[in-house]
């Protein structure tokens, strides 16, 4: 029998995803009420189809079969594209005509957790949607397979949920990988052969690239594709320099023109030059804006709030329109759509390119325009790189609170700011601007965290506005004390 309704543990329904530890706060039977609560809002508009993916984690394929019941209880039919990249999945909806899209991950999160990432054919699936979805499962508010409602669902589709996919509800399984890596070299217009380190870190970019380097020229140093969900040799997080340590190694040895690296599920990029510096979020973007600038005179780019100054300099000197936007790729993808962007981009390290794309972040296609934009630039990251502003920043970061407390701590320190009439940004938190320099504060979407970034012209700058923040932080009783990742 299938549940007449289902309530998830109130931690694992986030901004943009759900997400949770494997068997404690995040289940088998939350995947099925997420197949059966999704495929009862793409049956109600309509829809038929939903293809459905996951990446390298152990309980991947047990959520998949688990969802994929859950689709068809509702009456949708599953497109199973098997073990892939989130950015595949994505592909996957468009390639395939499908109603909607549902990615089985755990992004960059530690093996014992897992997740799920959803979009529909248009548009991208967060926040309220999200909330919904969780209240349609908590009323059973279910379609059936059978056409009618609500828990009466249970007595013609109860049977089906001891089936597999591929089963008699339409599912069907496709190979897709191969079409998503003559899709990623379409367009590719170097024969410029660089020497490439590309880190995987046992995440599911590791099939992609290997299929990825037959077709481009050069060099290609390949390392840790297996995948591998318990992560053997570093986590798969390329915004954390200690887990570039081993591809700036390679780099080195090989006298690499560059390194490149993805995130668990491949929808973000890291970047080293030759040298081994970290070529970060926000400076990707302004090597990535310039051929889509040079291509589309006059664009919108948009960067989330923790992204350099030097950025949105850089991209108005290109001659595009910059433009600030709140973190979080769903509210970029959205804002996209919103304003016709060809490109954005966040810290983070998702790119998003509606230029030769589909607007989605896909951390290997990023790589490939990567490629591309050095040998249009002159063929040198390094070069690329040392002619940056020099400026001095730290890195993310994050400061404890509870997720009741988070927002309240910004808006009293915004309420402070305006009282004291300082220049700020409330794009997205407070980005407070000052001659030198500017400070960040917000409430991470996805963690009980305050998250800061600081920067400045000189180091003398960043100590006296990082003494701002945590001064400000200090007033709504935040202590300076910043907590791992």
């Amino acid at each position: 029998m299938t549940p007449a309704s289902h309530s998830f543990h109130p931690t694992s329904l986030r901004e943009y995803d759900i997400r949770g530890l494997v068997g404690e706060t995040l289940t088998e039977a939350d995947a099925y009420a997420i197949g059966r609560s999704f495929g009862t809002i793409i049956t109600r508009s309509g829809g038929a189809r939903v293809s459905v993916g996951y990446d390298g984690r152990t309980s991947s394929p047990v959520f998949e079969k688990a969802l994929v019941t859950g689709l068809n209880d509702a009456g949708i039919a599953a497109v199973c594209i098997g073990l892939g990249p989130t950015p595949m999945l994505y592909y996957s909806v468009y390639e395939l005509a499908c109603d909607g899209g549902i990615m089985i991950t755990g992004s960059h999160n530690p093996p014992a957790y897992n997740g799920f990432k959803m979009m529909l054919k248009d548009r991208p699936f967060y926040g309220a949607d999200i909330r919904a979805l969780g209240d349609m499962a908590a009323a059973g508010d279910w379609a059936s397979a059978n056409g009618s409602a609500g828990s009466s669902a249970n007595k013609s589709a109860g049977n089906s949920a001891n089936k597999s996919a591929g089963n008699s509800a339409g599912n069907s399984r496709v190979d897709i990988m191969d079409r998503y890596v003559d899709r990623l070299v379409q367009g590719f217009d170097t024969t410029r052969a660089f020497t490439i380190a590309w880190d995987c870190g046992n995440g599911v970019a590791g099939p992609v690239v290997e299929r990825l380097v037959q077709r481009l020229p050069g060099t290609h140093h390949l390392m840790f594709t297996d995948v591998d969900g318990n992560f053997p040799n570093h986590h798969p997080d390329p915004t954390e320099e200690k887990n570039l340590v081993d591809l700036k190694r390679v780099v080195a040895e090989q006298g690499c023109d560059f390194g490149l690296a993805f995130d668990g599920d491949a929808d973000r990029l890291g970047a080293v030059d030759s040298l081994g510096r970290v070529v970060w979020g926000d400076q990707l973007l302004g090597i990535l804006a310039e051929p889509v600038l040079a291509a589309l005179p006059g664009a919108t780019i948009i960067a989330d709030v923790k992204a350099s100054q030097a950025l949105y300099d850089r991209i108005a000197e290109l001659g595009g329109v910059p433009m600030m936007w709140k973190t979080g790729h769903s509210l970029i993808k959205a804002k996209m759509k919103e304003v016709d962007s060809p490109l954005a981009g966040e810290m983070s390290g998702h790119i998003f390119f509606k230029h030769e794309w589909y607007g989605f972040d896909d951390g290997i296609y990023a790589a490939v325009r990567l490629i591309r934009a050095v040998a249009a630039l002159g063929g040198s990251l390094t070069a690329l790189k040392d002619a940056m502003p020099a400026m001095v920043n730290t890195p993310e970061l994050r400061f404890q609170s509870s997720e009741d407390r988070k927002f309240e701590v910004v808006a009293e320190v915004l309420a402070r700011l305006k009282a004291k009439g300082a220049r700020v940004d409330e794009t997205d938190g407070a980005r407070v601007t000052s001659a030198d320099g500017w400070w960040l504060l917000r409430a991470s979407n996805t963690q009980d965290v305050l998250v800061a970034r600081v920067e400045a012209k000189d180091a003398a700058a960043l100590a006296r506005l990082q003494a701002e923040l945590d001064a400000a932080l200090a007033e709504s009783g935040v202590a300076p004390t910043i907590v791992g990742h």
